[in-house]
């Protein structure tokens, strides 16, 4: 049986979004990603598209979307598994949206290479 683990690192897929936060499934649970968890900047449900967007990032997040996040909080109801409550953050370094984290990679490769090129 799948079992998280606190401070474990996941990555899994956006299952829902809703005004409070996202779902993210990960394996036979899903875990709540609370607005306040997911990116310092302030974040507003967009309900037409079922998607939470940054204000100043122009980042979103919503359903189908990928991410990786660190178990913050666990409490396992073994007789209803459904009813489990699993907390998620990205609020750290090399978590979050992995479109994000790709993008962030690239913008830093161009960097390291002109400074590596002008030592």
């Amino acid at each position: 049986m799948f079992y998280p683990e606190l401070q474990e690192i996941i990555e899994g897929e956006v299952v829902e979004a809703v005004g409070f936060g996202v779902f993210i499934g990960m394996g036979p649970m899903d875990g709540l990603l609370h607005v306040s968890q997911i990116t310092d900047d302030f974040i507003s449900y967009d309900a037409k598209n079922a998607r939470l967007v940054t204000k100043n990032g122009g980042k979103s997040i919503g359903e189908g979307d990928h991410v990786r996040a660190r178990i913050v909080a666990v409490s396992i109801n073994e007789r209803e598994p459904k009813e489990s409550k699993i907390g998620l953050t990205m609020r750290q370094t090399a978590l979050g949206k992995l479109q994000w984290l790709e993008e962030a990679r690239r913008k830093k490769q161009p960097q390291e290479a002109q400074s590596e090129g002008t030592a």
